[in-house]
């Protein structure tokens, strides 16, 4: 089992650019695909991007591709996801998934963090 813990989330300026940090606990990190998801408020979970154990795969929601970086460094049990020219559009929160599997950008990942907002102004 592994515990994720989402970190980052604020508020900023259309344009501008956050980092977002998802810690894991436990020391089998890597054996794990890991996923960011979003809900909007009164919108469905949308998925955002998704990396696999190793790093060598690596996908994007449509709306999100070109603009953000999913990454993960196994030695420090963390995934990343680094968002730059923000639109309004990309308010809501953010919540990191993972998997022993590869469930890519389906959302059926097994273990969820508990989210950190982000809120882009206009």
């Amino acid at each position: 089992q592994v515990q994720l813990v989402e970190s980052g989330g604020g508020l900023v300026q259309t344009g501008g650019s956050l980092r977002l940090s998802c810690a894991a606990s436990g020391r089998t990190f890597s054996t794990y695909s890991m996923g960011w998801f979003r809900q909007a408020l009164g919108k469905e979970r949308e998925f955002v991007a998704a990396v696999s154990m190793s790093g060598g795969s690596i996908f994007y929601g449509d709306s999100v591709k070109g603009r953000f970086t999913i990454s993960r460094d196994n030695a420090k049990n963390t995934v990343y996801l680094q968002m730059n020219s923000l639109k309004p559009e990309d308010t809501a929160v953010y919540y990191c998934a993972a998997d022993r599997r590869w469930p890519g950008g389906s959302a059926d990942y097994d273990y969820w963090g508990q989210g950190t907002q982000v809120t882009v102004s206009s």
